[in-house]
């Protein structure tokens, strides 16, 4: 399977500030090396991945961690990135889309979730972490988390995609991008029974599939993944500094 890396995003992200220079976060070193070569590190150990694409800033494709790959320019947004990323792949061939700063993936992370993705046959199949599991590996690393009838999770920092879906995928991030600052519009959107849903805490991995699929036709999936690494993301300046302490400390899988 081909993975493709989303290694964009803005100069002045509070990461990237922490070096000077680096065209993004995927290019700020974490104990010796950068974001985008642990991330590299991790699909080359997979032995579900057989090929490479990184998507990164035009000023970037220079930089010797990129040396032999397959690149792409990145766009302004994460849509965009994400198109060129899958641009002129097989429609229908599932690729792993991952963040460039999933700071502890390792091969063991990336084929658990691949394989039990693949199970699925979906178009669209998310990464996702329990809350009781990542707080038993990593309390200290915080975290935005989502109230379901099934618990409580945050979101992994890959996905599963057929570029097929790509079109409708774009469409609905419109439509929301459109809609995020009217509630009525929004509510209209997601439906009024998904937000009473959220409100009570009965917004069930089930419903929002569903709803997916009504408003996109996208066959998509929630996955648990058993691994807290799949949900370490460098979001904030001071997840550098904790995520090299963890590893100094020996508490993680990786060096």
């Amino acid at each position: 399977m081909r993975a493709v890396v989303l290694a964009g995003g803005p100069a002045d992200d509070e990461v990237a500030k922490l070096q000077p220079g680096a065209a993004s976060k995927a290019f700020v070193r974490v104990a010796g090396l950068t974001l985008l070569e642990r991330v590299l590190r991790g699909l080359r150990e997979a032995e579900t991945i057989d090929a490479i694409r990184v998507v990164a800033p035009a000023q970037a494709l220079g930089h010797p961690a990129l040396a032999s790959l397959e690149t792409r320019p990145a766009g302004e947004r994460m849509v965009e990135s994400l198109r060129n990323a899958l641009e002129g792949l097989d429609p229908d061939a599932p690729i792993l889309a991952t963040a460039s700063d999933v700071a502890l993936l390792s091969g063991e992370v990336v084929d658990a979730f691949v394989r039990e993705a693949q199970t699925l046959d979906a178009d669209l199949v998310y990464a996702m972490v329990r809350r009781e599991t990542h707080v038993a590996r990593y309390p200290e690393l915080p975290h935005t988390w989502a109230p379901l009838r099934e618990g409580t999770f945050c979101g992994g920092g890959f996905v599963l995609i057929k570029p097929r879906a790509l079109p409708a995928i774009f469409d609905a991030v419109e439509s929301f991008g459109a809609a995020r600052k009217s509630p009525l519009r929004l509510a209209r959107l997601l439906g009024w029974g998904t937000i009473w849903r959220f409100a009570l805490r009965q917004l069930s991995v089930g419903y929002i599939e569903r709803r997916v699929r009504a408003l996109t036709g996208i066959d998509a999936r929630a996955l648990e993944c058993r691994h807290a690494e799949a949900a370490v993301n460098v979001d904030r300046a001071g997840d550098v500094a904790a995520v090299e302490t963890l590893i100094a400390g020996g508490r993680t899988p990786v060096s």
